[in-house]
């Protein structure tokens, strides 16, 4: 049976060095699900990029994470679309975490939907160098039954290109290298559709 997980994320923000693997799992579950949440739209449900991360019969749940964040009190409720992993998450405000915008924003009316694969979404996940307005597009994305959907313009997308292309060329681990040109291929030739 799957638990309901309420949560404060400032317990798990500063885990020691010497934590168990499974709280530090939980902890970079948790802080996607928050990035997601915040980086979306308050008061409305939707489907992330996130894949649940349950192994139910030790098979991986085929899931993602459904998300609603509500501003007052704030709260982030998140539940798989397939299993039954549910919680809450509250202390998320303020944090490196949060994605939020610092006032309103208008999202650009030129923005079009960019059909991704699940390992190209994981991949721009991992990038340590993005600029808040790029993380955001990240985790903005929706979760489709045939991949995931970036809401982007052409500026967007060039800027993601360009940090997907400057972590690839610097990245020492040659799998990750590869998973990122694979991300920067794909990224790349939607770009190049765009400018047509």
């Amino acid at each position: 049976m799957p638990a309901v997980h309420v949560s404060d994320l400032r317990h798990l923000l500063d885990l020691p060095e010497d934590a168990p693997a499974s709280a530090r799992n939980l902890a970079d579950h948790l802080g996607n699900i928050v990035r997601a949440a915040t980086a979306g739209d308050p008061g409305t449900a939707w489907i992330s990029a996130l894949p649940c991360r349950r192994r139910p019969g030790r098979s991986r749940c085929p899931g993602r994470i459904v998300v609603l964040r509500s501003e007052l009190p704030p709260r982030i409720e998140w539940g798989c679309d397939t299993c039954e992993d549910e919680g809450t998450i509250c202390g998320w405000e303020g944090t490196y975490l949060d994605l939020r915008e610092p006032r309103a924003h208008h999202r650009s009316v030129n923005a079009t939907e960019v059909v991704v694969s699940d390992e190209v979404v994981a991949a721009l996940r991992s990038l340590t160098l993005l600029d808040l307005s790029c993380e955001r597009l990240v985790y903005q994305a929706t979760g489709l039954d045939e991949g995931v959907a970036l809401m982007a313009d052409e500026d967007q997308l060039d800027e993601l290109v360009g940090y997907v292309a400057a972590e690839a060329n610097h990245e020492p681990n040659r799998r990750r290298q590869q998973r990122l040109d694979r991300a920067l291929a794909v990224l790349s030739s939607a770009l190049r559709e765009m400018e047509r």
